[in-house]
């Protein structure tokens, strides 16, 4: 006899909290440090993101964007501070907060051999979806993240844009309320880079349907770029970061109003903000 085929364990999706699904903060960081040896990633960082918001997170290389972003995914805990996702603390109930969250990291890891159809099997089938959600979640970010060219191709066969536009539909798959983007525009054309800009904006209120949120009338989106007129365009509010310290939260049009009445731009006043790192943010 052969061996028995793989058995992917069931873990019942943790239900999210009514609060966070109505008015308390989606995303919720206090305070927050995080240093590899003697150098610092993040410091002392705050802020919090309700459902129906989309934030951009600006700062160049080394800033701190793709650490705070990853101890927001439980991927690596903070050294001091705490965060949430959803009500749920990411230290204390890691697992819990994964099942409300979508992560599409800055290095899209996938597995090259995989067909991409069932790559998307794969990754519903371990969210916990099945039979008819699985296969009407799927059709949706096939649809949405426009994969139908590519769906009996290996992954190893599609081009830079489509392996982002796989990552994204995987980190969608299961409707998440939380949705966290490095660099999701990185590989795509002009063309698609306009069309994904407004997908993004309009993730951030279509109300949720299935999975621990269902219900839920948005979502919270927090992406990262270098792309500073792209988050301006899409952006509710604008976070900037530099050697791991916050230097601005603002909302986007609060900061194109004071832009107006100093006779400057947006850009330049982000740019200011940024003191002297303007080539790495509008690169």
């Amino acid at each position: 006899m052969g061996p028995e085929p793989l058995s992917l364990p069931k873990v019942a999706p943790s239900p999210l909290p009514v609060t966070a699904a109505t008015t308390d903060p989606m995303i919720r960081v206090d305070s927050v440090t995080k240093s590899y040896g003697s150098a610092m990633a993040v410091s002392d960082v705050s802020f919090s993101i309700r459902a129906g918001e989309v934030v951009g997170f600006l700062g160049p290389n080394g800033a701190g964007k793709s650490t705070l972003l990853k101890m927001i995914a439980t991927w690596h805990e903070p050294d001091a501070g705490t965060i949430s996702v959803a009500g749920l603390d990411t230290q204390e109930q890691p697992l819990a907060v994964r099942h409300n969250l979508g992560y599409l990291p800055e290095h899209n890891a996938l597995w090259d051999t995989m067909n991409v159809g069932k790559l998307l099997d794969f990754v519903g089938k371990m969210r916990g979806l099945t039979g008819d959600g699985l296969a009407a979640r799927k059709d949706w970010v096939i649809d949405r993240c426009e994969l139908g060219e590519v769906l009996h191709k290996r992954v190893n066969q599609c081009s830079k844009g489509f392996r982002q536009r796989i990552g994204v539909a995987g980190a969608l798959l299961h409707d998440p309320p939380v949705v966290l983007l490095d660099e999701p525009t990185h590989g795509l054309d002009p063309m698609q880079v306009v069309a994904f800009r407004e997908f993004i904006r309009e993730l951030a209120t279509l109300p949720i349907t299935t999975g621990p949120a269902s219900g839920a009338p948005g979502r919270a989106v927090l992406f990262s770029s270098h792309i500073l007129a792209e988050v301006a365009a899409i952006s509710d509010r604008i976070l900037v970061i530099r050697g791991g310290k916050l230097l601005m939260d603002e909302r986007t049009d609060d900061l194109r109003e004071r832009a107006g009445a100093q006779g400057t731009s947006l850009e330049q006043l982000v740019v200011s903000a940024m003191d002297g790192t303007t080539s790495e943010v509008i690169a």
